[in-house]
């Protein structure tokens, strides 16, 4: 039935899906992928842009002809100034006085810009003035790049107080790893892709950590409300309630990254893919990408590693082995679902719980349970002394 479907079960939080269970999974995979990307960061690298590699950019008008026209030209005009190199990248740019194209190529000294300017006006036909042309030091992008590390470092120190005040300090160690995993497998996804890293993915890089940060928030902020107090009773263990957080959370989080993947998927294709704006797309793509990550790592990685460290708390590891013996002596009759002793049979031949264990399974009360004991006297609590509904017994007539 449609009401018994997975879309219906994922709603209300009753999937199932074993995902803190399964970490050695996750953890194997991202471990995988993060060898990966580090092996990638050691052997291709990445694609730099002429503002962290340094370079000059060409701006010719766009009524020159295609794109792939102006490229052309360009190349040429640089061949025929014995440059020895060629045009890098080259992407349609709008603005105020109309489209133009721009060209990017390596670094040229002022001489041999100034030349090539001139064979390019000279090769399209059009006057030089038309030809804007920019170099860029590499030192600039030096100094974005200490900027956004820094920007990175003080984001991070920030992030480990707010989750250690909010939460404890092992939901902010998982929060950070999570975090340092987005960031990595989006980097390596750029290097092995070989998309060009820009100023404008410098900013992406340091948006998506926002997001990625929201998103396991919200997800531990389950986890904290289904463990709190969880040791007061023995129906669940520390993972088996840090699942159901998951399971109880997984659409909220799904929809939250379906909906911002929407807008910058339509920045991404429609405004750099249809319109031609070639300045959209690195702040797009590494939008789009990180994003989709993030949305990864914080309900496969950030939730079963923070069961992973809170099996390491002795008061942890008491409740989940008390939980374990009850489940035990349940299972062998021993015990009843209210946890008193069970008579059993004569020729039983099932090894009798230790005692130990059968008074961790039995001891602790279920949440809500009425303390064992008389029941109260009173009006509320039960009748009086007397037995009628006034003192001395005397009903009303």
């Amino acid at each position: 039935m449609a009401e018994n479907g997975l879309a219906s079960r994922l709603y209300n939080g009753e999937a199932g899906l074993d995902v803190v269970g399964r970490r050695k999974v996750w953890f194997g995979v991202a471990g995988i992928l993060i060898l990966i990307a580090l092996l990638s960061f050691g052997l291709r690298g990445f694609s730099l842009g002429i503002e962290f590699a340094g370079g000059n950019s060409f701006q010719v008008p766009a009524s020159v002809g295609s794109l792939d026209d102006a490229e052309r030209e360009v190349n040429s005009a640089l061949a025929a100034q014995n440059t020895g190199i060629e045009v890098v990248t080259a992407q349609k740019v709008g603005g105020t006085g109309g489209d133009t194209y721009e060209l990017r190529t390596p670094q040229l000294d002022a001489g041999q810009t100034n030349a090539v300017k001139g064979q390019i006006a000279e090769d399209l036909g059009i006057n030089a003035d038309q030809i804007s042309s920019n170099q860029v030091s590499e030192a600039w992008g030096s100094q974005v790049t200490e900027r956004a590390v820094l920007g990175l470092v003080i984001f991070i120190a920030l992030v480990m107080v707010y989750l250690i005040l909010r939460f404890e300090w092992r939901m902010a160690v998982a929060a950070v790893a999570s975090l340092f995993t987005n960031l990595i497998l989006t980097a390596g996804i750029y290097s092995l892709v070989g998309f060009e890293v820009t100023p404008s993915t410098i900013i992406g890089f340091l948006t998506i950590l926002g997001f990625a940060l929201y998103d396991v928030v919200v997800v531990f902020d389950k986890v904290q409300e289904n463990t709190r107090g969880i040791t007061a009773n023995n129906n669940q263990t520390y993972g088996e309630a840090a699942n159901l957080a998951v399971n109880q959370s997984l659409m909220r989080s799904l929809n939250t990254s379906v909906v911002a993947l929407l807008p910058v998927g339509g920045l991404l294709f429609i405004g750099a893919g249809l319109l031609g704006a070639g300045t959209l797309k690195d702040l797009g793509l590494v939008l789009f990408v990180g994003m989709a990550v993030a949305f990864l790592t914080s309900i496969l990685v950030a939730t079963p590693l923070l069961a992973l460290l809170k099996n390491y708390d002795p008061r942890i590891q008491a409740h989940n082995k008390r939980v374990l013996a009850r489940r035990g002596a349940l299972g062998r009759g021993e015990v009843t679902g209210k946890g008193s002793a069970s008579p059993a049979p004569a020729d039983a031949t099932d090894e009798p719980l230790d005692p130990d264990a059968a008074a961790l399974a039995g001891a602790a009360p279920k949440v809500g349970a009425r303390p064992a004991g008389k029941r109260p006297t009173g009006a509320r609590g039960g009748r009086p002394g007397g037995g009628g509904n006034r003192p001395g017994g005397a009903k009303r007539r």
